[in-house]
């Protein structure tokens, strides 16, 4: 039987009525070495996406680099085009590498070694330092970094958990929004979050919880950011969990290439189809949709300022 033939990226849609910013995405250009596209599918050009993306009312993007190889790249990349800016941190599934942790995480995904991973841990969060207090005004966050309980054993957990400490102090140093990576996660975040005591602007990138998390973040005025996957059909729950955060707390997010939103779910992802997670996010807070696109601008410079001219 023939393999089936890739699908490529989706098509363009109807414009927002009123720009937004995607706060958290992965441009599939070589950037960051963890972001891989499925066989055949060819990367669309920074040109392409971020045409794509203005036209679709998507004005401004951060771009996360979140492996060792990806720090440097991001900042270049957003110091080449003036729609993108950066945020930089070591993964929390890069972090255990690092460390030496080759476990075999909960869902069997063995991690891959690189000669990246050689570079010591403590060498490679102090990179992000480095890196990030160096580029000022073209790093706006750090991030993603925090916890990974579907990917991480033990030990792995361990080390995740060192890691997103040394982040959270970078980014309180720097005067910086945090950007957090919570999977399977939530107590655990929620414990160092509180011992550590949380930046000023912390964000729940990809928010996953329910509406008790909801309920927290919008409690210490923190922010949850949404992607794709509130445009499931089988997830009234996330959509709930929208509905009980203050509006003045909700961002948007593709974290493209992955998560695509529906009806495009499989395919992959880029900027300018996040206007189909902007209409549920709008859905969900029962606003009208040109409102909704204005407090979610107004969210993204209060966190992150403005970049894009």
């Amino acid at each position: 039987m023939a393999k089936p033939k890739p699908v490529g990226f989706p098509p363009e849609g109807e414009e927002l009525p009123s720009p937004v910013a995607d706060n958290h995405t992965h441009f599939t250009i070589g950037a960051d070495a963890a972001v891989e596209l499925p066989e055949g599918v060819e990367s669309l050009s920074m040109d392409v996406q971020i045409a794509r993306a203005a036209r679709a009312g998507v004005v401004a993007m951060i771009h996360s680099g979140c492996e060792l190889p990806g720090l440097q790249a991001a900042v270049d990349l957003a110091r080449a085009h003036d729609a993108v800016a950066a945020a930089i941190a070591i993964h929390p599934n890069e972090a255990p590498r690092h460390a030496g942790v080759r476990e075999v995480g909960p869902d069997g995904w063995e991690p891959r070694f690189l000669p990246h991973h050689e570079t010591d841990l403590d060498d490679a969060v102090g990179r992000v330092a480095e890196i990030a207090e160096a580029s000022r005004g073209l790093v706006v966050a750090i991030g993603e970094t925090g916890l990974d309980n579907f990917r991480a054993g033990d030990k792995g957990r361990a080390v995740q958990r060192r890691a997103f400490r040394a982040h959270i102090e970078i980014a309180k140093e720097l005067g910086l929004p945090l950007q957090i990576h919570d999977r399977e996660a939530h107590a655990e975040v929620l414990d160092v979050l509180r011992r550590d005591g949380a930046p000023e602007r912390t964000v729940f990138h990809c928010f996953s919880g329910d509406r008790e998390l909801a309920e927290i973040v919008s409690r210490n005025g923190w922010y949850a950011s949404f992607a794709g996957p509130i445009t499931f059909r089988t997830n009234d729950d996330l959509r709930d969990a929208c509905r009980h955060i203050d509006p003045s707390r909700v961002l948007v997010e593709t974290d493209a290439p992955y998560l695509t939103p529906a009806p495009y779910r499989g395919r992959p992802n880029a900027p300018y189809l996040m206007t189909h997670t902007v209409r549920a996010i709008a859905q969900a807070l029962e606003l009208e949709l040109t409102q909704a696109c204005q407090v979610l601008m107004a969210n993204t410079r209060r966190v992150y300022g403005q970049w894009w001219s």
